[in-house]
This record gives C-alpha cells, structure tokens and sequence, in this order.
C-alpha cells in the first residue's frame, strides 16, 4: 500500500500526543501501509533552532518526507496553535515538502477552545506547502486519552470512534491518490 511517515510534534517524550499517535500507526500498519514514526522532540534542538539545513538530521527528516506518500502530522496545542518544535521543523523543510501528498492533521489539548487549531493554525502551513489532500482532521481532548505504564494508551470511546473514522478516511484517501494523479 502507501508509505506513510507520522509526525509527533510534541517536544515531550511521555506526551498523550506521541502515544496517540504510534497507537494510530498501529491501525494504519493493520490496513497494510508501512508507516515511518519521526518524533520532532528526537531531532537535535541545535539543528532546529539554529536552522541548520544541512545537518544530517535535517536531511534525514527531509528525506523521509519525500519519500512519504501520506503523512499524519500530530501536534498537542499551545496558545492556540501547533508546537514550536513542530514550526521548527516545517521551517526547515522544502517550501514544498508535501507536494502530492495526503495529509492527516491530528491535535490534543486539555480545552475545546483549542478545537480550531487545526484549521486556523496547522491547515494552511500544511497547504502553503503543497499538501495534495488534507483530509478531515481531528482534535483530542487530553481527558480522552489515559497513558498506561506499558506505554500503552486507552481512548475514550466516542473519542475512539471519530478517530477510527478520521484514520480510516486518510487510509482510503491514500488509495485514491495515485488513481487521481494517474488520471490527470
């Protein structure tokens, strides 16, 4: 199927975000997409910070985006908007690192006032950088979401539903975009 690369944005290694995400990836390798895990928090700070693009964890992480046919992008959000670890490393990326790609955005946070970041903050960095399809995403309640000492994490049920959904809707959009770019 397709080569996905998932994004954690978090710049914590316990984060409600990074779990909800590799529990995702599990579905998604369960659907028969090799799914490639990038944790921005992994990424040296002096690489990000001091934008060294050709320090060899900038190029990797470049690469992996080329080489990705879909990319789910997660991200806990702060003041509204997506992390700064995350906006570190976009900045860093080909002006059109997505090109061609379908895109996933997904978010947590402890209030639904942040529901919209994903639309007003995320959605139009992934588009200015040419995002083929960025499908529906979704916003997590941290309150959803329980961590368990095994590392593994259990997601409230209504919760888990709309997110099965979200996921599903990527997967099969995935399906489709080689079709779409065959036909034009």
């Amino acid at each position: 199927m397709a080569t996905i690369l998932s994004v954690s944005g978090s710049p914590s290694a316990s984060s409600r975000t990074n779990r909800l995400l590799r529990h995702l990836d599990q579905r998604l390798t369960a659907q028969g997409h090799d799914v490639v895990a990038l944790d921005v928090r992994a990424v040296p700070a002096e690489a990000l910070l001091g934008a060294d693009f050709r320090h060899p964890a900038i190029v990797e992480a470049a690469e992996l985006f080329a080489r990705a046919d879909g990319v789910v992008v997660g991200t806990p959000v702060y003041k509204a908007s997506y992390s700064g670890v995350l906006k570190a490393l976009l900045d860093l990326l080909p002006q059109y690192a997505l090109t061609g790609k379908t895109v996933l955005p997904l978010a947590t946070g402890g209030s639904t006032a942040h529901v919209l970041a994903i639309d007003y903050a995320l959605r139009p960095v992934l588009n200015s950088m040419g995002a083929a399809h960025i499908v529906q995403g979704w916003f997590t309640l941290d309150k959803d979401i329980t961590a368990h000492d095994d590392g593994s994490i259990t997601v409230a049920p209504a919760a888990a539903e709309a997110l099965t959904q979200v996921v599903d809707q990527f997967s099969l959009a995935l399906g489709r975009t080689p079709l779409l770019a065959a036909a034009s």
